[in-house]
């Protein structure tokens, strides 16, 4: 996680702060090692509740839109209809964010 961070903090605009949302995962608690850098300052969602998490929106789109009512018939089906979705959404960076926006 330390080295994502690094790497985040690197592709921040000069003068600028990132904040970084966090769920509960555990690779996102490091005991106090996380080391954290200067122009970044990360948000801890309270535990159980997915929907202060943009992220948890966009995968419900995903299932509801593209995902759903489907029986694939072998793991590599499931990857690439995954990989499309996928896909699809980030060429529309407009419905990104609206269905991540918070007032």
């Amino acid at each position: 996680m330390s080295l994502h961070l690094a790497e985040i903090s690197r592709q921040v605009a000069p003068g600028a702060h990132a904040i970084l949302i966090l769920d509960g995962a555990g690779w996102h608690k490091t005991g106090g090692a996380l080391a954290v850098p200067d122009n970044i300052t990360l948000l801890p969602l309270p535990p159980y509740a997915p929907e202060l998490n943009p992220v948890e929106n966009i995968w419900q789109y995903l299932r509801q839109n593209d995902l759903c009512h489907t029986v694939w018939e072998s793991y590599d089906a499931i990857v690439a209809a995954c990989c499309d979705a996928w896909n699809k959404l980030i060429a529309s960076p407009h419905r990104i964010r609206s269905i991540a926006a918070r007032k």
